[in-house]
């Protein structure tokens, strides 16, 4: 479990609001340090004038009528005044600096002998002595004196200080990195090779040189595309009018085996340049967005397609599933799986292909399994780039190359590039009993 965000809104925003935390509590140690000395001198001087005022009211009384001049002021002026008895139990308080910093400064008035307590007898409260000649007497004061209430105003002020700051920062960096989640997300679809609007040049200059970099970037690879594909529209243009005529000599030769080898080795030639035509225009429909397809309506189609041409190709589909896929790119990569498993595994001993949809809670399979050679594991993946083949293990079953097997190596590469641009993925799995998975995953449509 991650407990720290991984996005960099939120990190940002977590680091700025504990630095303005810390920041914040760190002045509110340095104000209470400051504050008390000024707070503690306040305090003292109330407590030594009740002290000289108390005993000044004792001092001028008669003996025998202190006792009644303590209940006096006592109740007049909330000051209770107790004599001192022998044997009285007294605890003091909790040790902290601003009632040490208190008692010190009030001795240091009043005299070394004054005492403190925070409770007498059971009774809770402040409680200082003074002495009169031999005669030591305790006032009672509330315990608030030393004890600053809650400071509400304070707190509130601070923690709306606090919010508005949290929202600034919060508003600043997401301004940062709203313009960069754009820039990952228009980095994305160039890698699935859709064509992308201009990123807004604005924001911050570094910003604004970023997305005006990827501007230029994508223009560039745009124009690179677009040249790629008028290059190979003009040679297979230019390859096909020769091949045609030179297809028509040859038809008209008498030697049947001269002409029927050369007719197949046309043929070859052009069924590459279709390749090559294709896979250029693998990523010419990126515009087009998604819709639902019927996976299952799909393999059946292909299915009876094939076997309309001869070859044995089942589908299987317990019930009608959807992707949201391009249909005519989803089509064609599909059938060039078929095209390379009758190509590979055609002459095996069992050359049925089962073309099978499946699905799971969030995505849609379609496969389509052979029982060819199969492909070695550590090899799937250089087998998905243009131009690569493995002719030694999907060949013929004696180990050598069929001349009529082969390919321009472009037919898985269009089925990856395709996938990609559909946010799915493509795997070549081995087949439990022999032969080759060939499995699409595609996002499941749900109605």
């Amino acid at each position: 479990m991650q407990l720290f965000p991984r996005s960099l809104l939120w990190r940002t925003f977590v680091i700025i609001a504990v630095l303005l935390i810390v920041s914040v509590l760190a002045w509110v140690q340095l104000f209470r340090f400051y504050e008390r000395e000024p707070r503690a001198q306040q305090v003292s001087q109330q407590i030594i004038a009740i002290l000289n005022l108390t005993r000044a009211a004792l001092v001028s009384s008669r003996p025998e009528a202190r006792i009644n001049l303590m209940r006096e002021i006592s109740a007049t002026e909330r000051i209770e005044i107790y004599p001192s008895e022998p044997g009285e139990k007294l605890e003091a308080g909790p040790v902290r600096p601003f009632a040490d910093l208190v008692e010190s400064l009030v001795r240091a008035k009043a005299g070394a002998q004054t005492r403190f307590a925070f409770r007498r007898n059971g009774e809770e409260g402040l409680w200082v002595s003074f002495r009169i000649d031999e005669d030591e007497y305790w006032v009672r004061m509330r315990r608030e004196r030393l004890e600053a209430p809650p400071p509400w105003d304070w707190i509130g002020w601070g923690a709306l200080a606090m919010l508005l700051a949290l929202l600034g920062a919060y508003w600043l960096v997401r301004r940062v990195t709203q313009p960069l989640r754009g820039l990952a997300a228009a980095a994305r679809a160039v890698g699935r090779g859709e064509a992308v609007p201009l990123l807004p040049v604005e924001g911050a200059r570094e910003l604004a040189e970023v997305a005006q970099a990827f501007n230029q970037m994508t223009q560039d690879l745009k124009s690179q595309e677009t040249n790629r594909a008028l290059v190979l529209a003009g040679i297979s243009h230019d390859l096909r009018t020769p091949l045609a005529r030179l297809r028509l000599g040859v038809e008209m030769s008498s030697d049947a085996t001269f002409r029927d080898g050369m007719v197949a080795d046309i043929e070859q030639m052009d069924e590459v340049i279709g390749q090559f035509l294709e896979f250029a225009r693998a990523g010419r429909d990126e515009s087009r967005p998604g819709e639902a397809v019927d996976l299952t309506a799909l393999a059946r189609e292909l299915a009876a397609h094939y076997t309309t041409l001869g070859h044995d190709v089942t589908s299987e589909a317990e019930t009608r599933i959807q992707a949201i896929a391009r249909p005519a790119a989803l089509k064609r990569a599909v059938m060039n799986l078929v095209d390379n498993a009758l190509r590979y595994a055609g002459g095996s001993d069992n050359p049925q292909i089962t073309i099978v949809v499946a699905h799971n809670p969030v995505q849609a399979l379609i496969e389509v399994r052979d029982r060819g050679p199969g492909i070695p594991t550590d090899q799937v993946e250089r087998l998905k780039q243009p131009f690569t083949r493995l002719d030694e293990a999907r060949g013929s079953n004696d180990g050598q190359v069929d001349s009529t097997q082969g390919g321009s190596g472009l037919g898985l590469a269009i089925v990856d590039r395709i996938m990609r641009q559909c946010e799915g993925s493509f795997d070549l799995l081995p087949r439990d009993g022999g032969g080759l998975v060939a499995r699409l995953t595609l996002p499941r449509y749900r109605d």
